[in-house]
């Protein structure tokens, strides 16, 4: 037998697995490496997170990404060759972090790799006849597992949507697994670039789990800030926009897109949520000489609402706890908007549940490494929601 098959099949029947999870969104903070021990699979899981780090981008990484990213027409060889460069460049990273955590690639079992979106293309946002759902992560996984010298499973969005989804939001898996409670409805909400969410029920009824894309997280309110205030990232501390006031004629020219309207689930991307939209809505509410300040006021709310008047249509009478992860937790005046638009639930984050929430994407991405070794076929019924019923990740070997 290969000896990389071998050493596979040596891992997948160890009673522990050491597995890193790597996730790079697209506000492009940097590589977040999550280092992961899992026992068990399906709902027997049990994860340990050991250690956890963002290595952070530079700003000529970001602007090498930008030039690929949620763009139809790009230069088709600055793709190939961020193919390869990202891969690269976080197997470079992974190895600094091992370094620093005082860990060889002999520690390490598996490493999980997302890898960096540069379009999603659903069949509800292309419409181009006759053509499939649609996404692209690049930073090949062959290229992390040669130069650590670790099996690297990559590529996890292909097989969803192969199976007859849309490849996002893939969180609904990893919540299902760590983080059903009997006896709590939970709501697993995640404000990343686009906010989605993952609901489940307290009686673990498989076929009422629900996940959807809602809208815009930080992604606008990140480009306006990366626009209008040179140097500046995104909106620390809600700082910008808690100067400003919500213009309420910008929001409703905001909540206009048909996405909103549209049937659950759904997903979406900044290849519909960007500064060209946010452009266009000012146009239409005749507000382009509208302060920054309040901009971003109103950006805030937009993000906010989304969230909000999704949970309410799809939630109905249910009662929840809302568990938040991703940069937008960080952002007080989302929060608080969040719980005006929502009076009265609950919102955690979760760290209450043993998972940093600013790991958490990258331990779902171990999780998914660790079912697609020792885990076996999760049925989600025909819910409102059908999931596809499969083990995701591509398999690169070292040698």
């Amino acid at each position: 037998m290969n000896t990389g098959l071998r050493r596979l099949l040596t891992i997948a029947e160890k009673e522990k697995r050491t597995i890193i999870g790597l996730m790079s969104g697209t506000s492009l903070d940097g590589l977040d490496i999550a280092l992961c021990e899992f026992t068990g699979h399906g709902l027997q899981t049990q994860l340990v997170l050991r250690q956890f780090a963002t290595m952070p981008y530079g700003s000529e990484f970001k602007q090498q990404v930008k030039e690929v990213f949620s763009k139809r027409a790009v230069d088709l060889e600055k793709v190939t060759l961020m193919n390869a460069y990202i891969g690269s460049f976080h197997a470079e990273l992974i190895n600094a972090c091992l370094q620093e955590w005082g860990l060889t690639a002999q520690d390490v079992d598996i490493i999980a790799s997302h890898g960096q979106t540069i379009y999603h293309a659903p069949a509800s946002q292309h419409q181009v006849a006759g053509m499939p759902n649609a996404t692209l992560q690049i930073g090949d996984g062959d290229h992390i597992a040669v130069k650590t010298g670790v099996i690297t499973l990559s590529d996890f969005r292909q097989k969803h949507i192969a199976a007859g989804g849309e490849g996002a939001p893939l969180a609904v898996y990893g919540d299902f697994l760590l983080f059903s409670e009997k006896g709590q409805n939970r709501i697993m909400l995640n404000i990343g670039g686009i906010a989605n969410f993952t609901f489940l029920p307290g009686d673990l009824d498989t076929s009422r789990i629900f996940s959807t894309d809602v809208g815009p997280g930080n992604t606008i309110m990140d480009a306006y800030m990366q626009a209008n205030f040179p140097g500046t990232f995104y909106d620390a501390g809600s700082a910008v926009a808690l100067q400003g006031t919500i213009h309420e004629g910008l929001l409703a020219a905001l909540l206009a897109h048909p996405f909103f309207q549209g049937d659950f689930p759904k997903t979406t991307g900044p290849e519909v949520f960007n500064l060209a939209y946010l452009a266009r809505a000012q146009e239409a509410s005749s507000t382009t000489a509208l302060s920054a300040q309040d901009v971003m006021a109103t950006l805030n709310r937009f993000s906010a609402h989304g969230i909000c008047d999704a949970l309410r249509r799809t939630m109905e009478e249910e009662e929840f706890e809302i568990f938040v992860s991703g940069g937008g937790m960080h952002n007080p005046l989302l929060r608080r908007n969040i719980e005006t638009l929502l009076p009265g639930v609950v919102i955690r984050d979760t760290a209450e549940l043993g998972v940093s929430p600013d790991a958490k994407e990258a331990v779902l991405f171990a999780t998914l490494a660790n079912e697609c070794l020792v885990g076996e076929r999760l049925d989600f019924g025909a819910g409102r929601l059908r999931i596809p019923a499969v083990q995701m990740g591509k398999i690169s070997l070292p040698q």
